[in-house]
């Protein structure tokens, strides 16, 4: 019998299909997905790049039925290079630790596709099998943690909401010298306008992050961050609600529209990784190699 279809190896993307008065599933797609032309979606189809649940290629006529599960691979004409280069900090039979430089982002999203470390990542190794165990922003350089293999990957996976797992960052930011420090910033953050900000909102607390001050040099500091929860542009906000935006960010405080800038990265580093390891107990430790100037 054939091992069932698993998308995360095949670097397939998933989709649930709403609610709607559609006929076909082709007529759903380019409703839900009104970025990618009705053109785009045939040509997917005819080369089979749209698959059912069990992985088979669909039609285009097939007809429209409400949570049908769909699995397509994404596709962007033209993607921009990005002038960046990954580094790997550990690698086994289990897991790869990587330095994700600033600007990359983790896996597809967007305009980028191959541009995304996993999948630099995945052509470098030659491991179909690699699946990142968290994620950091596509702004933030340093450590992330991939599974390479699936016979053990829900062990390290469980890693991270049972909270088993200390991830220490660093951030350059403005000087708070009327705070005392170490402290403990606890707020209610939720989507915000434009949808990919986050904010502060009043209500029960779903973020922690405890803050110190690693070194002084005038008007910025270095502070190390510890988030204890894992949302969303957690650090960038809670450092600006602090009253010290982290320095180079172009969402917090205020949103700026510029391109990117590559002399200007965002001051924010996943710096290192510790947790016992869930097969044998072993303590784990991963440091990133990469540094934040002044």
């Amino acid at each position: 019998m054939s091992a069932p279809f698993d998308p995360a190896h095949q670097q397939a993307s998933t989709v649930c299909l709403p609610p709607g008065e559609w006929k076909t599933v082709l007529d759903c797609l380019c409703e839900h997905f009104k970025a990618i032309d009705r053109e785009q979606w045939l040509d997917r189809f005819a080369r089979g790049r749209v698959l059912d649940a069990e992985g088979r290629a669909i039609g285009a006529d097939l007809p429209y039925q409400r949570g049908m599960r769909l699995h397509y691979f994404r596709e962007v004409a033209n993607e921009k290079p990005i002038p960046v280069h990954e580094s790997i900090v550990h690698m086994d039979e289990h897991l790869v630790i990587a330095d994700k430089p600033h600007f990359l982002p983790v896996t597809p999203t967007g305009e980028y596709v191959e541009q995304t470390l996993l999948r630099r990542l995945i052509r470098r190794l030659g491991n179909p099998h690699l699946v990142p165990l968290h994620r950091i922003d596509r702004h933030t350089a340093g450590l992330v943690m991939f599974s390479a293999n699936p016979e053990t990957r829900s062990a390290y996976q469980r890693l991270f909401p049972e909270r088993r797992i200390d991830k220490q960052y660093q951030a350059i930011a403005a000087a708070l010298p009327e705070l005392d420090f170490p402290l403990v910033r606890r707020s209610r953050l939720v989507h915000g306008e434009p949808f990919f900000r986050m904010h502060e909102v009043p209500g029960a607390e779903n973020s922690e992050t405890l803050a110190h001050v690693i070194e002084k040099n005038g008007d910025c500091w270095r502070y190390g961050l510890s988030p204890v929860t894992g949302k969303t542009h957690q650090l960038r906000v809670h450092m600006a609600a602090l009253g010290a935006g982290i320095c180079n960010d172009p969402f917090y405080p205020q949103l700026q529209a510029v391109e990117d800038d590559y002399q200007r990265p965002l001051k924010l580093l996943a710096q290192s990784l510790r947790f016992a390891d869930p097969l044998d107990g072993s303590e784990r430790c991963f440091e990133t190699r990469l540094a934040l100037d002044w």
